[in-house]
């Protein structure tokens, strides 16, 4: 006799934690969020891979967001499954936006978002959803020597129309 039928759930039966045990994500050091990393492109003379490409995950979780942090070259955020990702961008020149990584293409959503080298970049989960995988990839490769972790008092300074913002996207 065949098992019952599980109960209908929310993203086609998905759960974070499915997600996480089966791509074997390890959490983000600093950052937040939980990844793994699917790629890493041969070694240059400078020592950083050709590129590199992650597989992340957050969920809605207080404390669970990916927190401001900016990096020397163009990184592409990739929406895969799940809820929208909410994204503040803070630009070189002083400016501010958000971007919203998501399925919605037509309402405005973006499924891949190029966030441009030393733009300051944090994101979470979009207000009443539960959780999103999405994916970052970035040529030449990412390298922890090339992550600089936002600071809320210097980035409140630079940027006070995103005070709130920024201080809930920052982490010691």
């Amino acid at each position: 006799m065949p098992p019952p039928p599980r109960p209908p759930r929310p993203h086609g039966g998905l759960r974070p934690e499915d997600l996480l045990a089966h791509f074997g994500m390890e959490p983000i050091p600093r950052e937040g969020g939980r990844f793994r990393r699917t790629w890493a492109g041969p070694v240059r003379s400078d020592g950083r891979p050709e590129g590199t490409a992650i597989l992340a995950l957050l969920t809605a979780a207080p404390d669970d967001f990916s927190a401001l942090h900016r990096l020397p070259a163009t990184e592409v955020w990739h929406h895969y499954l799940g809820d929208p990702l909410e994204m503040l961008l803070l630009a070189p020149d002083g400016t501010a936006r958000t971007a919203v990584l998501g399925p919605d293409i037509l309402g405005g959503q973006h499924v891949q978002l190029a966030v441009p080298a030393g733009t300051w970049m944090g994101g979470r989960v979009l207000a009443g959803g539960r959780w999103t995988l999405f994916g970052c990839t970035m040529a030449p490769g990412f390298t922890e020597e090339t992550y600089e972790h936002g600071d809320a008092a210097v980035l409140t300074a630079r940027y006070p129309g995103e005070a709130g913002r920024i201080t809930a996207l920052c982490r010691p």
